[in-house]
């Protein structure tokens, strides 16, 4: 029996409904969890299951399976829409800038800390950044994650620890420091 995706190649019309209920919530969930609105998300989706059949025929089921095609395909646009907004300041942000100098000092310390953060993440290798970026700044857990990227969930877990490990070293903080926070 052939696949979606290989019956989508084919132009079956019915296979384009079914991968739309098979893939559609999953699409949604990454693309709301990515985006910033519910309006970006939507477009997301659009544009997503429309590289999905774009590029059905790509799909080798020797190479990977259907659920981890979809996935990488979302992920890519996902990550090629962050970029775009990423270039682009959200109106808010221009407003910000324009609105005169820093409010108090915790908005001084806030942005010192966050440039802190930035460049002891920017010192993580690849695999490690990415995790933190899509864990932290994203909310993906660690499934979500690995279904994205298509690393096993375990190695998941280690980029995230050893990251999380190496930015607290790059900041100077250690664990006795947290634990006596944590105990106060």
């Amino acid at each position: 029996m052939s696949s979606i995706l290989q019956r989508i190649a084919r132009k079956d019309r019915a296979a384009v409904e079914e991968c739309i209920e098979t893939y559609g919530r999953l699409i949604w969930a990454l693309a709301r969890k990515m985006c910033p609105n519910k309006e970006e998300a939507e477009d997301a989706v659009q544009e997503i299951f429309i590289d999905i059949w774009k590029n059905a025929d790509k799909f080798d089921p020797s190479q990977s399976s259907e659920m981890t095609f979809v996935a990488m395909i979302a992920r890519r646009r996902l990550i090629d829409r962050l970029r775009k907004f990423k270039r682009q300041p959200p109106m808010e942000v221009l407003e910000n800038l324009t609105s005169g100098p820093f409010q108090s000092h915790k908005d001084i310390q806030d942005c010192i800390e966050a440039k802190q953060a930035i460049e002891a993440l920017n010192q993580l290798r690849p695999e490690q950044r990415q995790v933190l970026h899509l864990s932290i700044c994203l909310g993906l857990s660690h499934q979500e994650i690995s279904t994205l990227t298509g690393m096993p969930i375990g190695t998941v877990k280690s980029h995230a620890r050893r990251g999380l490990i190496k930015v607290r070293e790059l900041l100077g903080l250690d664990d006795r420091n947290n634990l006596k926070g944590a105990t106060a």
